[in-house]
């Protein structure tokens, strides 16, 4: 973290933009050219069902021993889906999954 800090600050004072790596990769998901692809589309297969079973209103707890995973694998994937689908919270979430027909 401390590295970053002194490679942005030594790219401003040049005269640079400083753009972190994890900020990079937000922007490249955003910038993606096929536009036809739908956000949940872009999730692995393991993602994909985890937002099913959070949209069919399933808590951590239970995804979690349906698939025989831990509670904090589970949380891990939420994170990383929320992330993807540039969403908030479980409310968009569902809200999402229930517009474009992926549960029942």
């Amino acid at each position: 973290a401390a590295d970053e800090l002194l490679t942005a600050i030594r790219k401003v004072l040049s005269g640079g933009k400083y753009v972190s790596s994890s900020l990079a990769e937000k922007l490249a998901w955003q910038l993606e050219t096929d536009s036809d692809v739908l956000p949940h589309e872009r999730l692995s297969d393991r993602e994909y069902q985890v937002l099913r079973l959070i949209a069919s209103g399933k808590t951590t707890t239970l995804i979690a021993e349906e698939l025989c995973l831990s509670v904090k694998t589970i949380s891990t994937y939420r994170s990383r889906i929320l992330e993807k689908m540039n969403l908030k919270n479980n409310a968009e979430l569902t809200h999402y999954a229930i517009k474009n027909h992926l549960v029942d």
